[in-house]
């Protein structure tokens, strides 16, 4: 693992804030029901929950696309830009994780554009575009390495579903934290088994999640968006 330059470390930093202003904090990508469920009910069953995703779904499809989208973005090639981002969308199990993907994407879009990241002007304009798309588009225009982006993009999702859990389970602080440092060690191999993974076998494989995202649409009580 090589050092960033002071200012990509600053601006992947800022890029995974969690006072970044893209509506993360809205969603719970299916952990709600997960918890109205009793699937998940304290730091443990947390943990097995969300690094079971992070191997089975981020470390699958997510992060080897952001790789992608990152050398796509590098090249300029738009062509491939709607290739990959068609191809994560069409991914997503059920109309609340698409519906997710892409309100987060376009807000983060947005924001870029009002911090002068050129293309992401583009990505506003009708065009299809998930959260992936506008991170790699702000990981290349501000100069942060892709592994250092994967690395970043993962905890930020890590972290959400944490604070989420904090919420919702309820779940004490400390507790959250401790799941939180037990789930990053997770971290590394994922995104060392992305960037080995070839095109035709990028995919995820969560039927839990697919299925808790599913029901949360139609959940009688929901403190997160659907």
């Amino acid at each position: 693992m090589t050092d960033l330059p002071v200012m990509a470390e600053l601006r992947l930093w800022q890029l995974i804030s969690p006072a970044l202003p893209v509506g993360a904090y809205a969603y719970s990508a299916g952990l709600e029901t997960a918890i109205e469920s009793g699937w998940v009910n304290d730091a443990d069953s947390l943990q097995h929950w969300v690094a079971g995703q992070l191997e089975a779904g981020l470390a699958g499809l997510d992060l080897p696309i952001l790789r992608r989208l990152h050398r796509a973005w590098a090249r300029d090639d738009h062509g491939a830009v709607a290739i990959w981002t068609a191809r994560l969308l069409a991914s997503r199990e059920s109309a609340e994780l698409r519906s997710e993907d892409v309100h987060i994407g376009r807000a983060l879009a947005r924001l870029l554009d009002s911090l002068g990241v050129e293309a992401a002007a583009v990505l506003d304009r009708g065009n299809a575009v998930s959260l992936a798309t506008a991170f790699a588009l702000a990981a290349h225009a501000w100069d942060i390495p892709v592994d250092a982006a994967c690395r970043g993009y993962a905890w930020a999702w890590c972290e959400n579903q944490v604070a989420a859990a904090v919420k919702l389970i309820p779940l004490g602080q400390s507790d959250g934290q401790w799941a939180l440092a037990n789930i990053s060690e997770a971290i590394p191999a994922a995104v060392n088994a992305a960037a080995a993974l070839p095109d035709e076998e990028i995919g995820a494989t969560t039927p839990g999640l697919a299925m808790a995202s599913s029901w949360h649409e139609t959940q009688y009580t929901r403190l997160f968006r659907s």
